[in-house]
């Protein structure tokens, strides 16, 4: 993992992450840290309820408070936006729309009712609480159940019924297969409601410049040109009235990707009052109102062969959505479903999904949208162990595919290639010494203790190309692009249209552009996060920096070479380029065989470029400036393979993590250090979410885990280290063999983690089907069974 990737010169090598610097001491520029004289502050004030009819707004005597310059509501600001549309033609997806505020139903508790600016956030928040709001309190829809339920309350008025979503599908026969099974087993598995928990909360500061009729604005998001295009739309201004500047992000994970009702809504007040305005929310609305994720159950059906083989699977997924659609409601459980059979050989697949909407804050992608997908395939085959009495890494070997079957059609027409399931499942196999541990498991039983192994394979969806979109039905685009300038001096500015949140992509990006152009990677500047300035691209998501990011850099940079050398060929009174290449920024030419230096570099070509034009080929223009857009496949996969070991205390319910093993095979690594991190952090936060993190509401909709005393989550101290063994194979399809790996982690760790947890509880005959594994969960399990 130190040498560069081989046959690279720049990719490969653990570069420190050029951001640590300023990070770390402090320097680091946020948008609270951005100064803007005059701007007002605003801050919003939620419902206490988690259904409720806004009878009446009193903003009178809010209005009236010192330094209080507006107090606006849903209707205010209704006429200043347009209403989200939310309606994607995807078959068995209901239509929505959303105001920006709510103009007379508020949907869960936090939900907004009005927005009070005053001349600090202070005097803001005084005002806020001086709003009298008369409520007629309705009903609460808390739970799926609930929701679905005939005579259920609507939690969108204009809807015929809560289910927002509804999906089936279907290939091979699965009944028949169900017919001539040895046996039919059948597992549940309950994911709890989380939130993304970013350090930096959710802000925003708007500048409107009425002379130009232009609106700066700045804010933490992962998507800048995305979110830039739905400013317009919702102000019905044009892009180009827009600016959009993204400064450091502390952590996103997904909530920081829509538009949010807040931002569009500061965005109008700074344009109707003429003045700048910034908000930022607090811990308490961040946990409670920004954004939760996952809230899913599955239950499948197998119908197994004697040996464990899978003949048919059949999987039914249903997903509480909250209370608003930000996003297409079928989106994260249809990912769940497209690839949940992963690295196993099924061809008789069925799945149904149902998505609801209740009175909760609305959900989004979190890191893994698809995250319990390894887990719910991996545990069905445990489940099929426990019935049939096999050891489950046999079931896992019978079933798995091998490098002769891939390529590899999934039952849902994904194709998997260019991954390496079987060999990432031996290696850990091998570094926990599985045979080994089944005999320490069985003498720590003698003594009463409760070890238990967890074996969990992913195939993490990565590139998610244009084609992926337009065949699940999903508007958008999966493309990204990128420019290379060299400066008549030779240094090399690059942009993309990313925005990191805290993944260290300056360094690696640099080192693509740096490896295609052929310099040293300390001669690139990555500029990211300015709409001005970065081409349009669809931003950071899913695990599609590298490779889609990083591979349309790398190719522009490579565009950018072909016409250095074409110079350089002229400069030196050569025909052609095809002997020539850029190393470390100088020209070489191939000689006889041997590269020898040409005695011109990057620098000499660039100043000819700019400053003596008439000295180029015919038919070259001056300048070194380069673009390209790239579109990745439809969906390329990196794979992966965890071993977790765990000791359980039958006395509290405790899990403690001994030990934790991965195999990873994401492609050609850009930066091993920056690799390593997104390893380790996706890896912590799947076991964070596995054994602590919940929202909880209860039955009338209140949410009692809007504090950190209250939504826990791990520290280093509840963490062991991660071994990681790197296996990794490039793809074929994508530049520089890069495949993505920031997802799988949680996706195997939430897996690994839950298996191993079930088999410590094995002698107990118990099994956990639902997260997160807290002490007085397991507690309770064990003692029903003893």
């Amino acid at each position: 993992m130190t040498a560069a990737a081989e046959g690279f010169s720049q990719i490969g090598r653990p570069l420190p992450r050029r951001e640590d610097r300023r990070l770390l001491t402090g320097t680091g520029r946020f948008v609270d840290d951005i100064a803007i004289p005059g701007a007002l502050h605003a801050t919003f004030l939620r419902s206490p309820h988690a259904h409720a009819r806004i009878r009446a707004i009193d903003t009178s005597a809010a209005a009236a408070m010192p330094g209080v310059v507006a107090v606006v509501t849903g209707r205010d600001v209704a006429e200043w936006t347009t209403t989200l549309q939310m309606a994607p033609a995807i078959e068995g997806l209901v239509p929505t729309a959303m105001t920006t505020l709510p103009l007379d139903k508020v949907r869960f508790q936090g939900d907004l009712v009005c927005c009070v600016v005053a001349t600090d956030r202070y005097r803001a928040e005084d005002a806020a609480e001086a709003v009298e709001v008369e409520y007629d309190i309705l009903p609460a829809v808390p739970d799926m159940g609930a929701a679905l339920a005939e005579g259920a309350p609507l939690v969108d008025d204009s809807l015929a019924s809560n289910r927002l979503a509804h999906q089936l599908f279907a290939a091979g026969d699965v009944a028949a297969r169900r017919r001539g099974a040895h046996a039919v087993v059948e597992a549940e598995f309950a994911q709890q409601r989380m939130t993304h928990v970013p350090i930096e909360t959710r802000g925003c500061a708007a500048v409107w410049d009425e002379g130009r009729a232009h609106l700066t604005f700045h804010v933490g998001n992962q998507v800048p040109h995305p979110l830039r295009t739905q400013l317009a739309r919702r102000l019905s201004l044009s892009e180009s009235q827009i600016t959009v500047i993204c400064p450091d992000i502390g952590g996103g994970f997904g909530q920081k990707i829509a538009l949010y009702r807040e931002e569009l809504t500061v965005a109008a007040l700074a344009m109707r009052l003429k003045r700048p305005v910034r908000w930022r929310e607090d811990r308490l609305e961040n946990l409670q109102a920004a954004c939760h994720a996952r809230e899913a159950t599955c239950r499948t059906r197998a119908s197994v062969a004697e040996d464990g083989r899978i003949l048919g699977l059949e999987l039914d997924i249903r997903e509480d959505f909250g209370a608003y659609s930000f996003f297409p409601g079928n989106y994260i459980a249809r990912v769940i479903a497209l690839i949940l059979t992963g690295p196993y050989r099924i061809s008789d697949y069925s799945y149904e999904i149902t998505v609801a909407l209740t009175n909760k804050c609305g959900v989004g992608p979190m890191r893994a949208p698809m995250a319990m997908t390894s887990w719910v395939m991996d545990g069905t085959l445990d489940a099929v162990a426990r019935k049939l009495g096999l050891d489950p890494l046999a079931v896992r070997r019978v079933n798995m595919l091998s490098p002769e079957d891939l390529p590899y059609t999934m039952a849902t027409g994904e194709v998997l290639e260019d991954i390496t399931p079987r060999e990432t499942l031996e290696a850990v196999v091998g570094a926990v010494g599985y045979e080994e541990f089944r005999r320490r498991q069985t003498e720590a039983r003698a003594e009463g203790r409760h070890l238990g192994l967890g074996l969990c394979s992913v195939v993490e969806s990565t590139t998610y190309g244009s084609r992926f979109y337009k065949s699940a039905g999903i508007p958008g685009s999966g493309h990204e692009a990128a420019w290379v300038r060299i400066e008549p001096t030779g240094v090399v500015n690059a942009s993309v249209g990313l925005m990191g949140t805290g993944q260290g992509y300056e360094t690696p990006l640099a080192q693509a552009v740096a490896e295609g152009l052929g310099v040293d990677t300390a001669q690139v500047r990555i500029a990211l996060g300015n709409t001005d300035v970065a081409p349009y691209g669809m931003g950071s998501r899913g695990a599609r920096g590298a490779t889609a990011g990083g591979g349309a850099l790398f190719l522009c940079a490579r565009k950018a070479q072909a016409h250095v050398l074409t110079v350089a060929a002229h400069m030196l009174n050569l025909n052609s380029a095809d002997e020539l290449r850029l190393t470390d920024g100088q020209v070489e030419r191939r000689v006889a065989g041997t590269w020898t230096a040409a005695g011109i570099g990057l620098a000499d070509v660039a100043r000819i470029a700019y400053l003596d034009p008439t000295a180029l080929p015919g038919g070259v223009e001056p300048g070194l400036d380069f673009s390209l857009s790239y579109d990745p496949p439809p969906m390329t996969y990196s794979n992966s393979a965890h071993a977790c070991e765990v000791e359980v205390d039958r006395e509290t319910g405790r899990v403690a993590i001994r030990r934790y093993v991965v195999a990873e095979d994401c492609g050609t690594v850009l930066n091993p250090i920056v690799v390593r991190g997104q390893q380790q952090g996706a890896v912590a936060m799947g076991l964070s979410g596995a054994l602590m993190e919940q929202v909880f509401y209860d039955e009338t909709g209140q949410n009692l885990s809007s504090t950190l005393a209250d939504y826990l989550l791990a520290t280093a101290c509840d963490l062991p280290d991660f071994e990681i063994l790197p296996l990794h194979t490039p793809s074929r399809r994508t530049p520089a063999g890069i495949k993505g790996m920031a997802e799988g982690g949680v996706m195997g760790a939430i897996g690994a983690l839950t298996n191993a947890v079930n088999d410590a509880l094995a002698p107990f005959g118990a099994v956990a089907e639902r997260l997160p594994l807290s002490a007085p969960y397991i507690r309770g399990l064990i003692a029903g069974r003893r």
